[in-house]
């Protein structure tokens, strides 16, 4: 087409020039329609082009979509924007989706208005640049923003209590102090009643070192009314001596290294195995879309198998959906802390740049992503999501004595990861692809451990609330639960959830050896009936079976959740925090597929009332036979700390397995080629 132009052009600049007087008007004629054509193909390049309803957020469709709200709406200087999405589309139109078929593309922005201490929430159409929902969300309070730390620093270091706290300890320069703020967790009665956005600033003892966590100023806490800008209550407890150390872990600071090891090199000389097109991922069978979500993190979309005859869907929508991170110390400067990471920080806008070689293997592919800050401005973090292939050893083997025959394959694994910050604690998600057809979810917890100041040189039998990691440095007993929300379609939209119990039967004429193990599977017919916790003693397991599909043996094709090291949440009944975070008090959940029930602990889990999220989800029991339902799967740790986690603590792994049962007719890897 640009050839044919440029030949039109060409001609008509000839027929120009052989009228001597207007050789200038075919130069001007040329170099206008030239320039024309090529910002028009700047401006092309410009804008990516959205081939999918499940396609990322671009920059200019987050422009979009806050100038359409700045249109409508009337927003004050102080309004800010927590959180902005890709508008979950609604599901059936992405099932039944073709490549070049038009579709809707909307987004979901929330909007807090600081000096009304209100919040909105909207939706635009970015096809008809409308506004096609906007609506008050009373009494709740989205994610801090980053503004809301620097304003919470400001009010406490001009604080005359504050101020004073720190010359009583000896701090007269307040720029060696560095102040940590939270949501503030559990509220008094006074704090519910009065329904203020507030958060807790916690003082670390900076001094010219970097790494501050060594050094709190344990008992001093000053809680911030974000609204108005003052300390509504300050709390200090008096002098407790904290640590004068230097805590920093560069290598200059650490001083004598270990001997480095030899050099391990991953390399692919023949280049990647995976595929990715747009946001579409394809390797070895599996199919996927992904998404980086400003509050969840890394999420999968229409996760699929292809088994050589049939592309088979085993889930549309794979993600955590919600953390809880309770501490055990009773003290009221500590009482209070329980960090709801997800909802209360929005866990996937503090994701982090990653390294090749580092974070991801050398052999890995780092992708960005777009995300909108609190000003609702779109910005592009580089390198937040990492793909790879690694090596786990043996897949499977077979050694025959009679034949000296030894069969082996070696297992490749496709790994998609994001790391993401949180003040303190650091935390890995991994989605790890296997070859035999399982899905399985790892989270990797690292970071530095939260510490409380304490005169003690020596570990204390006194204090049975955590343990001395270093002398000055109390490491407090906490736990991490993790919650998952994994909208399964195994075979289609029509499942229903199997519980597997096995039981040793007792001695009798039909078990004389008493050697018999039967496993016993049960429905879970109801909502309320589908509140499980793992049981050791029987082994316990949850199937996920197609409701209206038979394999070759006559049987449900299904996928098995297959739970590996998990803890049990230990608030006591009646606890605060165990009404506000009732989603980890069961390892299990399971309900009937609803577009806006995404998060365990609700929508807005920032000073939230109890009963929020799944207990409000399954309070309807609706059926879950041969319905399209999801699992939420809660797993824990509880983290004892060690002199060993001190400085940084090394990675501590905690994950389950999406594990085919039934589902091929055989291994789908056993025709692997050496």
């Amino acid at each position: 087409m640009v050839n044919k132009i440029w030949v039109y052009l060409s001609r008509l600049g000839n027929a120009i020039k052989r009228l001597k007087r207007f050789w200038w008007l075919a130069i001007a004629i040329i170099v206008v329609i030239s320039i024309s054509l090529g910002l028009m193909g700047i401006l092309t390049a410009q804008q990516p082009s959205i081939s999918h309803p499940l396609a990322s957020l671009t920059e200019a469709e987050i422009n979009t979509a806050v100038s359409v709200i700045q249109r409508e709406k009337t927003l004050s200087e102080m309004a800010a924007f927590p959180l902005i999405a890709l508008q979950e589309p609604d599901k059936e139109e992405v099932l039944k989706f073709t490549p070049g078929k038009a579709f809707g593309r909307k987004v979901f922005l929330a909007i807090y208005e600081r000096s009304q201490n209100k919040t909105y929430e909207g939706i635009v159409d970015l096809r008809s640049k409308t506004l096609s929902s906007w609506k008050e969300i009373p009494s709740v309070q989205p994610a801090i923003v980053t503004s809301e730390y620097e304003l919470a620093t400001q009010v406490v270091k001009a604080d005359p209590r504050w101020q004073k706290a720190m010359r009583r300890r000896g701090i007269t320069d307040f720029d060696r102090v560095k102040i940590s703020s939270w949501a503030p967790g559990i509220l008094s009665q006074q704090e519910e009643a009065a329904g203020n956005r507030l958060c807790r600033s916690l003082s670390y003892y900076q001094g010219d070192r970097w790494n501050y966590y060594g050094s709190p100023i344990e008992g001093v806490v000053a809680t911030v009314n974000l609204n108005t800008g003052k300390i509504v209550s300050f709390v200090d407890q008096g002098n407790v001596p904290f640590s004068k150390e230097n805590w920093n872990y560069d290598l200059k600071s650490l001083g004598k290294l270990l001997s480095p090891l030899k050099v391990l090199k991953l390399l692919q000389p023949n280049g990647k195995s995976f595929q990715i097109k747009d946001n579409e991922v394809s390797w070895q069978g599996w199919k996927f879309r992904y998404l980086m979500h400003p509050r969840s993190g890394l999420a999968l979309y229409q996760v699929t198998y292809d088994d050589g005859k049939n592309v088979r869907p085993v889930l549309y929508r794979a993600s955590l959906s919600e953390m809880v991170v309770p501490y055990g110390d009773p003290d009221p400067t500590w009482s209070f802390r329980n960090a709801f990471d997800v909802g209360e920080y929005n866990l996937g806008l503090l994701a982090n740049t990653m390294e090749l070689g580092k974070e991801i293997p050398e052999n890995g592919l780092l992708l960005n992503a777009v995300f909108a800050n609190e000003q609702g401005e779109p910005y592009k973090i580089p390198g937040v999501i990492g793909i790879y292939e690694r090596d786990r050893g043996m897949l499977w083997k077979h050694y025959d004595y009679n034949t000296q025959r030894n069969d082996v394959r070696r297992s490749r694994e496709l790994v998609m990861s994001m790391t993401t910050a949180i003040d303190n604690y650091d935390y890995s998600l991994n989605w790890i692809f296997h070859q035999d057809g399982t899905l399985e979810v790892q989270n990797e917890l690292t970071g530095i451990v939260l510490t409380q100041g304490t005169a003690a040189q020596a570990q204390s039998e006194d204090n049975p609330y955590g343990r001395l990691i270093a002398k000055n440095i109390f490491g407090v007993n906490h736990q991490h639960f993790f919650n998952y929300r994994l909208d399964f379609d195994v075979d289609g939209q029509a499942n229903s959830v199997m519980e597997m119990n096995v039981k040793a039967l007792p001695m009798d004429e039909k078990n004389p050896l008493g050697n018999a193990i039967a496993v016993a599977e049960t429905p879970l017919p109801k909502e309320t009936a589908a509140v499980r916790d793992l049981d050791m003693k029987s082994s316990r397991e949850w199937m996920i079976v197609s409701a209206d599909k038979k394999n070759p043996l006559g049987a449900a094709p299904g996928y098995m959740l297959m739970p590996e090291g998990n803890s049990v949440f230990f608030p006591v009944e009646g606890s605060k925090i165990r009404q506000k975070a009732e989603f980890a008090t069961h390892h299990l959940w399971v309900t009937k597929y609803k577009p806006t029930e995404l998060y365990a602990g609700g929508d807005y889990p920032n000073q939230t009332q109890p009963g929020q999220g799944l207990p409000k989800y399954i309070a309807d029991d609706e059926s879950l036979m041969g319905e399209d339902i999801v699992i939420w799967y809660t797993m824990g740790v509880t983290h004892i700390p060690r002199s060993e986690d001190w400085p940084v603590m090394p990675v501590h792994r905690v994950g389950f397995k999406l594990v085919p049962r039934g589902f091929f007719s055989r291994n789908p890897a056993i025709n692997l080629p050496e």
